[in-house]
């Protein structure tokens, strides 16, 4: 039986696929700027559309997705030798897991700062614990599938955060403090 996941990653490669293809045959210039351009406007969008919502469960579901990344970035002039860390690093990129994580943290904050009604986190700030002052609590379950749920799956990545991350005063500041901590953090 096929999960809506694996559905929606198959389509997901239905869509972004061709754009690539059609990169690779009719753009002449390879250069950084029209590469990264093009990805960033075309490909990206595909690949991470929804993810928040049907959240890749599967580490070949994931992998299936970034080899189109991949392969969009060794397009790029001059960056064909390097690893693709390496590619991601020098562009300014990061992978398609760190920006589900990325989206997941965005969400967890707007959720945590109140621009949403509901509060589906359980908090346990304190002053006087490592890392973060504002950690949340991980639930416990007797599925499996509860895990992957969006408010158990951000646990982990949120506690990870630094404090001035956290403790961010508006949406703006903490994608920039987000995008260091990503860095440092995966």
């Amino acid at each position: 039986m096929k999960t809506t996941c694996y559905v929606q990653v198959i389509i997901t490669l239905n869509t972004a696929n061709p754009f690539l293809g059609s990169m690779k045959r009719s753009m002449a210039s390879r250069s950084r700027e029209v590469i990264l351009s093009l990805y960033s406007t075309l490909m990206r969008p595909q690949l991470e559309y929804c993810v928040q919502l049907w959240s890749l469960q599967h580490k070949q579901d994931m992998d299936v997705l970034e080899r189109v990344q991949r392969k969009a970035m060794k397009m790029v002039r001059g960056l064909k030798h390097l690893s693709y860390e390496d590619r991601l690093r020098d562009l300014g990129l990061f992978s398609l897991e760190k920006r589900r994580h990325q989206g997941d943290l965005l969400a967890a904050f707007q959720y945590l700062k109140r621009a949403y009604r509901k509060d589906d986190f359980t908090r346990m700030c304190s002053h006087r614990t490592r890392g973060n002052g504002c950690k949340l609590k991980e639930g416990r379950f007797r599925l499996a599938i509860r895990k992957k749920f969006f408010t158990m799956r951000v646990v982990k990545h949120w506690n990870k955060l630094p404090r001035e991350a956290v403790d961010a005063a508006s949406l703006e500041v903490f994608k920039a403090r987000l995008d260091g901590a990503l860095s440092n953090l995966f």
